[in-house]
């Protein structure tokens, strides 16, 4: 019992209980909206509401151990890594000129940023983890150990990603004169997994997550399960996903973690982050926008498609537009692939340079 206070603290536990039941019904009432990840935005959406409007169900503030998400956190990442197909090594020569654009791109767009940021008046830290234009997870992850103000910091990539997804989807709908991505019905397709892939894919987490944090990895507990599984997928061991449950189960228990966060944020604070994240994602999607058609011409993918490469956006979302609109969903997924590994290595080797 000493060992499991350990790791999970002492929470009310009847009162965790009701709060993942909120943050589940958040994401099923976003998915019933059609909108996108619904089961992440929609857990942290209702779960945040909660925390900043200081409900107390069964007279405590609503509560979710952080060490829980720990545990789902690499579910993501073998997620992410299952997007990775053997068809990569065949194709992936094609796009050396995109890949070192986004190379470019990243740390472009971060510094852009991170200067928007911190000129109003956010604190370094904060504005720095905030600007990562990617990992919505492991930045947050990153930016507390940092010590970055974790509410500010949660809000700032919480919007930078919902702004994203949810511009980037209307904007091709309306362009198209129709819905695209989730919205559309769109889905990516992974084989049904057998008991040899449960096996494996649980494995890829497992160890993953065991040898990203040795080897300290940035956010290396879902950047190792990435590799393992993207290795894994690539060489055509296997080209199973974990089932959507589990993955909705993750996206909910880490949308409701973060959701706990903003328990004592004052409005007013709401409000502003949500200018600064209004600025900092036009600011990067212009960037996108110009890169792709810059890249557009050398890369021999429309310009479409080297945006949705590029945009700052969820991996997922971002994918299942691509399909909509029969583009190269490999392309797409492969540099998004790329784009969180870069951003958050990218976050974790200057970030130490803010002392």
């Amino acid at each position: 019992m000493t060992r499991l206070s350990r790791f999970f603290g002492t929470p009310d536990w009847p009162t965790v209980g009701l709060t993942y039941a909120l943050g589940l019904a958040g994401g099923l009432g976003a998915k019933a909206l059609h909108l996108p990840l619904p089961m992440l935005l929609g857990s942290l959406v209702a779960v945040g509401a909660a925390a900043i409007l200081g409900t107390r169900p069964l007279g405590h503030m609503v509560q979710a151990p952080q060490s829980i998400r720990m545990l789902f956190v690499p579910v993501i990442g073998v997620a992410i890594g299952g997007s990775a197909r053997p068809e990569i090594l065949s194709e992936a020569p094609q796009w050396i000129p995109s890949l070192l654009a986004l190379c470019l791109f990243i740390p472009i767009a971060h510094y852009t940023g991170y200067r928007l940021l911190s000129a109003q008046g956010i604190d370094r830290r904060t504005a720095f983890y905030g600007a990562a234009p990617g990992g919505l997870v492991e930045t947050v992850q990153m930016g507390e150990e940092a010590g970055a103000d974790i509410q500010m910091l949660a809000m700032l990539q919480f919007l930078r990603l919902i702004l994203t997804i949810v511009f980037i989807p209307l904007a091709f709908s309306w362009m198209e004169g129709h819905a695209v991505g989730s919205a559309g019905g769109a889905q990516v397709a992974g084989s049904a997994p057998t008991f040899r892939d449960v096996a494996l894919l649980t494995a890829c987490g497992i160890v993953g997550a065991v040898i990203g944090l040795k080897l300290r990895l940035p956010a290396g507990h879902v950047l190792g399960p990435i590799l393992l599984s993207g290795a894994a997928h690539v060489t055509g061991l296997t080209r199973a996903v974990p089932p959507g449950w589990m993955i909705a189960a993750a996206q909910i228990v880490i949308g409701t973690s973060l959701g706990v966060r903003f328990a004592g944020m004052p409005k007013r604070r709401i409000l502003t982050a949500l200018r600064l994240a209004v600025g900092n994602a036009l600011a990067v999607i212009g960037l996108a926008t110009l890169f792709s058609f810059l890249v557009a011409p050398v890369a021999g993918e429309p310009v479409r498609a080297v945006f949705l490469a590029f945009a700052p956006g969820g991996l997922v979302e971002m994918g299942l537009i691509a399909l909509s609109l029969k583009m190269s969903i490999l392309y797409v997924t492969a540099h998004h692939l790329v784009r969180i590994i870069l951003a958050v290595s990218f976050a974790r080797l200057f970030g130490r340079r803010l002392g």
